[in-house]
């Protein structure tokens, strides 16, 4: 297994981690098979969706924000609950396909590690499943 360090700079931030994916498996010599990242964090999950124009990033984020808002009729004491139902809506893991040392990403897409209750450093664990 891989850990993956990442630092978020706001409270809510959708990072593009695709390069950093893409450099792990080319350092790692990875060739053919599947990539498990899972994110260990109950206000931090991960997707994958548009990369090519950062306002999908910026609507995703505004957009959660009027689903989940930061302040409503939450009981955790910590004051961060709209962070772990924005977790929750995500979710925590993603499954990767990587084909000749390649991950497998549609023309568009990205990775993504959601950020919900930052700044923070934050871990990702990567885990390769050989084919």
């Amino acid at each position: 297994m891989e850990t993956i360090t990442l630092h978020t700079t706001t409270r809510e931030q959708m990072l593009d981690i695709t390069s950093a994916i893409r450099e792990l498996v080319s350092t790692r010599g990875w060739r053919d098979g599947a990539l498990l990242l899972f994110c260990p964090h109950t206000t931090g999950a991960l997707t994958v969706n548009e990369a090519a124009d950062p306002d999908v990033a910026r609507d995703m984020t505004v957009n959660m924000g009027r689903l989940v808002p930061r302040h409503g009729d939450y009981r955790h004491a910590e004051g961060n609950s709209d962070a772990h139902i924005k977790t929750s809506l995500f979710g925590p893991s993603l499954m990767l396909i990587v084909d000749g040392g390649e991950v497998r990403l549609g023309t568009w897409q990205g990775i993504y590690f959601c950020e919900w209750d930052g700044p923070r450093s934050r871990k990702l664990w990567a885990q390769w499943l050989a084919q």
